[in-house]
């Protein structure tokens, strides 16, 4: 499946490893920007989900904010409704908030994230979101 982005603002990079893969519904592509360890304390990567493609929930002790830069996707908190996201939308994910994000059914999806605080821990894995709760968009 080729990507429909012909002026992607960073190159989408290599799939994912297999040990972030398997918390992942659908094929997904990681380009690191910033490594983690340097002075702000803030690793920074790139993401692009296929469509359909998206995370299982999970936890960023640190907090995360991500910045729409392709697509169309969704972004959901524990207990509340699913949020669509838009190219230029900002998502500020606070520490310890269980979520997930990713791709609409029908288009590719892109975004920055930034992990706040990485000093307080890696991400937590946690379930699947089921085809369920994500159909259900």
């Amino acid at each position: 499946m080729e990507n429909e982005f012909k002026n992607q603002i960073f190159h989408r990079g290599i799939e994912l490893p297999k040990a972030i893969a398997d918390h992942f519904t659908g094929k997904a592509y990681f380009n690191q920007l910033v490594e983690g360890g340097n002075d702000w304390n803030c690793p920074v990567g790139y993401v692009t989900f296929q469509p359909g493609c998206r995370n299982f929930w999970h936890r960023h002790p640190g907090g995360q904010i991500l910045l729409v830069t392709e697509g169309n996707g969704w972004y959901q908190e524990w207990g509340q409704e699913a949020r669509y996201l838009n190219p230029g939308d900002v998502v500020m994910i606070p520490s310890g908030a269980k979520h997930w994000h990713g791709a609409s059914k029908d288009s590719w999806f892109a975004h920055i994230y930034i992990e706040t605080n990485s000093d307080m821990g890696s991400v937590e894995w946690l379930e699947e979101v089921s085809e369920e709760q994500y159909s259900a968009l």
